[in-house]
């Protein structure tokens, strides 16, 4: 049995339409949605319109401001480099900043631009005090209050431009004193002389030309002065007045002509104590070595002329100490202290003149008999054979050979007998030096160097002897310092001293002494 299809409307059972009626719905649809699409942007066009009206000045300024406030940042710059700190066609760089702030009160490129003009506004003040235009250094310094920099440093400026002004009225009666007092002559003795006068008006007024020339001609004038002091032989003055004119200027024409005289004049004075020297004119090899050495006191061989000199001046006092010659003898002392003779060599010559004056009194008894006077000198002589076989050479006190030696010297220093004894006794207190020095046995070593000194003051081994001593003194007191004993180190630098005041190891042990407390002797 067949069924029926379903009622349906009329017409609704047809294809074409239905699909008329579903597109007829989808553009309705689409009508709609564009009609709310225009509605709304109806809408925001307005908005945008009443935006624009409201904001067109700041959008305006934008557009429009910012690239002419970059162009005066930079125009600024410019005329700040180039030195054109303000200038009243507006292209300074104080206006060019001003300009930029204006158009923005906020832009801290313009703040710090016209911070570093006020900077160089007073640096250039300071310049052109210095070169002594005045004029402009007020200039810039107003400029630089007013780009309000800070108070303290323009007040300072400010007190030191009123006292160049206040001076500068002076100027011209300075710069006539000077004049007259270089026509008198009077180049450098006192405040009133020329060089200070010119110095002084230079140090107000550095270009001033009339000082700057009268200072060249008085420099030229001093330099001859020292060269012709040089010339005579007055090395020390000679070297003061140079020194002098260098501090007034350096840079003088004359001066190494001048630096040259002097040297020439040195080397001259050097070569004639050195033949004084051979002739044994021993105060004028002295004197000339010394002159030598005030104006160079590191010059070696004038150092090696004067040692030399000194050693054959102590042999002499000894020589005339013994001949009983003891007015003599006390000006080789005298003149030996001069040449820098050690405390030791000063002693040893005190000593050996006190025997001679007891050897004196001693021929002057007449209490004592020559045979007397004989078996004394006999006695002691024996005896420092004794002490020669048993190796006593310096001790015990009183009993060594040394001792009895020095006895025998005191009753009759010029006997042959003595002095053969005090020449068999030379090697021995070389030979006692060296093994107590080895065993670092320095008291012992400074005994035998005593006895080596008094026997052979000219002896060329003395002085290197000297330095070891000192040096050996030195090293062992170093090691007990780092042991805590200080006063033993003490001890040690003040021995040191004695022996070779100029050591190169004394300084930086007498340093070390006083970081740790303790005080060196004095000089």
């Amino acid at each position: 049995m067949e069924r029926e299809p379903p009622h349906r409307p009329h017409g609704a059972d047809h294809p074409a339409l239905d699909r008329v009626r579903r597109e007829g719905r989808w553009w309705w649809l689409q009508a709609r949605h564009a009609r709310r699409v225009w509605r709304w942007a109806l809408v925001a066009a307005m908005a945008v319109f009443v935006l624009l009206v409201l904001l067109r000045k700041p959008l305006a300024d934008w557009f429009w401001d910012e690239p002419q406030i970059e162009q005066l940042l930079a125009e600024g710059d410019r005329a700040l480099a180039a030195g054109r700190l303000t200038a009243t066609d507006g292209s300074g760089a104080r206006e060019r900043y001003q300009a930029a702030l204006a158009l923005d009160g906020d832009r801290p490129q313009a703040r710090e631009g016209l911070a570093r003009t006020g900077a160089a506004a007073l640096q250039q003040a300071r310049d052109r005090l210095q070169a002594g235009d005045l004029d402009a250094s007020a200039q810039a310094l107003a400029l630089a209050r007013e780009l309000q920099v800070p108070q303290s440093q323009a007040d300072a400026l400010a007190r030191q431009l009123q006292a160049r002004r206040t001076a500068g009225a002076g100027i011209g009666a300075m710069l006539a004193q000077a004049r007259n007092a270089l026509a008198a002559g009077r180049l450098d003795d006192g405040d009133s002389s020329a060089l200070p006068m010119f110095q002084r008006i230079l140090a107000l007024q550095p270009d001033n030309l009339s000082a700057l020339e009268g200072r060249e001609d008085a420099l030229s004038d001093l330099l001859q002065q020292a060269r012709a002091l040089a010339a005579r032989g007055d090395l020390a003055d000679a070297a003061a007045v140079v020194q002098r004119a260098r501090q007034f200027d350096a840079g003088h024409a004359d001066l190494p002509a001048s630096q040259e005289a002097l040297a020439q004049a040195m080397d001259q004075r050097l070569r004639q104590a050195q033949r004084a020297l051979k002739r044994q004119q021993l105060e004028a090899a002295a004197a000339g070595f010394q002159a030598v050495l005030a104006v160079a006191a590191d010059d070696p061989s004038a150092q090696r002329g004067r040692e030399q000199t000194l050693q054959a001046v102590l042999a002499r006092s000894q020589k005339r100490a013994d001949d009983f010659q003891f007015e003599a003898a006390q000006r080789d002392a005298a003149l030996a202290a001069s040449l820098g003779a050690s405390a030791a060599a000063r002693q040893q010559l005190e000593q050996r003149l006190q025997r001679a004056r007891q050897a004196q009194q001693a021929l002057q008894q007449p209490s004592i008999s020559s045979s007397q006077r004989e078996r004394q000198l006999r006695d002691h002589l024996r005896q420092v054979e004794r002490a020669e076989r048993a190796g006593q050479w310096i001790s015990p006190p009183g009993h060594s050979a040394f001792d009895a030696l020095r006895e025998a010297q005191s009753l009759a220093p010029r006997d042959t007998r003595v002095k053969a004894a005090a020449t068999r006794l030379l090697p021995a207190s070389r030979q006692c030096f060296d093994d107590n020095l080895r065993q670092n046995r320095v008291q012992a070593a400074g005994a035998c160097l005593q006895a080596w000194q008094t026997l052979a003051p000219t002896d060329a081994g003395l002085p290197p002897a000297r330095l070891r001593l000192a040096q050996r003194w030195l090293a062992i007191g170093s090691e007990r310092l780092g042991s805590g004993d200080l006063a033993f180190a003490v001890h040690a630098a003040g021995q040191a001293r004695q022996l070779q005041p100029d050591l190169a190891e004394l300084p930086p042990f007498e340093e070390r002494l006083r970081r740790a407390g303790g005080e060196p002797q004095p000089h």
